[in-house]
């Protein structure tokens, strides 16, 4: 009988301790050590049963050296380069994994409970299905029933490519996948899935290893796209981010506040696309809702009373222009403590931007609280925001707004010059598009027809066309 010894696993780390520690020493991550059981037979290969239980879809022959040799690196380069991807249809997710779901790759889907990640998959699935995918949606915590009635809320269209498993055990998933020959495979959540030889719970560092690794081998070799759903720990981190980061190809983050509409969907990492995308969505009672035209452009363009403090500007995010709304407020404050508040932007630039607008624009602010926020969730990050937000914190101070349908965007230098940014006509024909025919933007910006442009060199300039 296999000998069994308890050891401790770091749940951030996945480092194994033989004694428990109030520290980590590899990770320095505080009272992170969880007892585990070790059987010694877990030393055996870990892919040995999903190989014998895949061996029927290789014509019987169990995988070896012999069956998959060594290939040169240009035989490759074609088949690559032209594997198609799996589209869902749902432009904003497609965007953010890089055109599409890639065949044989496994993608980590994380998020607070609530979020809508169930629900963004599952819509997902059934556009996967509906394009003629056989998807396979594994519940590990919802029963079948469940699945169908959250289904039923947010489309009336029939999936006849979506089969349903409510089920835990990977032995009985991994069964039913040789059995439907799916093309994707969704498993919500892998914190459920457990594999029945290990004597750990559900949940912890070596069942998720474990189950995690065998999905992967399992997606590489029969070609299927697996989907994982990952918990988030209460700092907000993929619960084992180190033990399942390293073994997916993608790691999608899906952000925002269960109490209001809007999420973001990003990139944090991804094998096969660039991790600068961006997807938004609004929740609404039929489902998730994509935001093409960003959280509030078409809003802000369409109204009729522009407000102080509050700026437009297209932002880039990838190789997509997103138009943001910048907001700032001014209050009393007191003297040497004044605060410098910020949600969604770089607090240090916020700094940098006042005392430009102190230094430049003669404006004094040292007795000012300051508050700056981006609104729709979305946060901007990139110099070519500076402007927006200088002329929101003018505005609140002196009470005046911008003209309407006006749109910003510049980088501002501590001299208070107003310096050129990349990809300034991509900026230029998306706020057109939404309805912004005012723009704001640093002198050598080639105008474009529709717009009327305010070419403008130093922050004087700027604050100027406060009305």
């Amino acid at each position: 009988m296999a000998k069994r010894r308890k050891v401790f696993a770091c749940y951030a780390c996945g480092s194994v301790q033989s004694r428990w520690l109030g520290k980590c020493p590899d990770c320095g991550t505080w009272d992170s050590l969880e007892e585990q059981t070790l059987d010694d037979s877990a030393a055996k290969d870990p892919q040995r049963g999903l190989v014998e239980a895949w061996a029927d879809l290789n014509d019987g022959a169990t995988p070896d050296a012999s069956t998959n040799p060594a290939k040169p690196l240009d035989d490759l380069a074609s088949a690559t380069t032209n594997a198609p991807r799996l589209n869902s249809s749902i432009a904003e997710l497609d965007r953010v994994l890089g055109g599409g779901l890639v065949p044989a790759s496994i993608v980590l889907v994380g998020g607070e409970p609530g979020i809508g990640k169930s629900t963004l998959l599952l819509q997902a699935a059934a556009a996967w299905g509906r394009a003629g995918h056989t998807t396979l949606y594994v519940s590990s915590e919802e029963s079948a029933e469940q699945v169908s009635l959250r289904a039923a809320r947010f489309s009336s269209k029939a999936n006849p490519g979506v089969l349903v498993l409510a089920d835990t055990n990977l032995a009985r998933i991994v069964e039913q996948v040789r059995k439907a020959k799916p093309r994707v495979v969704v498993i919500d959540s892998i914190q459920m899935v457990y594999k029945a030889d290990l004597p750990a719970a559900p949940g912890s560092v070596s069942q998720l290893r474990r189950c995690a690794a065998e999905l992967a081998y399992l997606a590489k070799a029969s070609g299927i796209a697996v989907v994982l759903v990952g918990h988030v720990t209460k700092d907000g981190t993929l619960a084992g981010p180190r033990l399942l980061e390293h073994l997916v190809d993608a790691v999608v983050s899906f952000e925002g506040d269960r109490y209001h509409a809007h999420r973001v969907v990003r990139c944090l990492k991804n094998r096969f696309g660039t991790t600068l995308e961006v997807g938004l969505f609004e929740m609404s009672s039929t489902g998730l809702r994509e935001l093409p035209e960003g959280a509030a452009g078409r809003v802000l363009a369409a109204s009729d009373t522009p407000r102080p403090g509050s700026v437009v500007s297209p932002a880039m995010t990838g190789s997509r222009c997103v138009l943001v709304e910048v907001q700032a407020l001014t209050a009393t404050g007191f003297l040497g403590a004044a605060k410098r508040k910020c949600s969604g932007l770089d607090p240090n630039r916020l700094a940098m931007l006042i005392a430009v607008l102190e230094q430049h624009a003669g404006l004094r602010l040292a007795d000012r609280d300051i508050f700056a926020s981006s609104v729709g969730g979305l946060r901007v990050i990139e110099p070519a925001a500076d402007l927006a937000l200088l002329l929101a914190i003018a505005g609140s101070h002196y009470k005046k707004a911008l003209p309407k349908a006006t749109a910003v965007f510049g980088e501002v230098g501590l001299g208070g010059e107003i310096r050129p940014v990349p990809h300034a006509e991509a900026r230029l024909r998306e706020a057109l598009r939404l309805g912004f025919k005012n723009i704001i933007a640093p002198k050598g910006v080639e105008p474009i027809p529709g717009v009327t442009l305010h070419a403008i060199k130093n922050v004087d300039q700027a604050v100027a066309l406060l009305e």
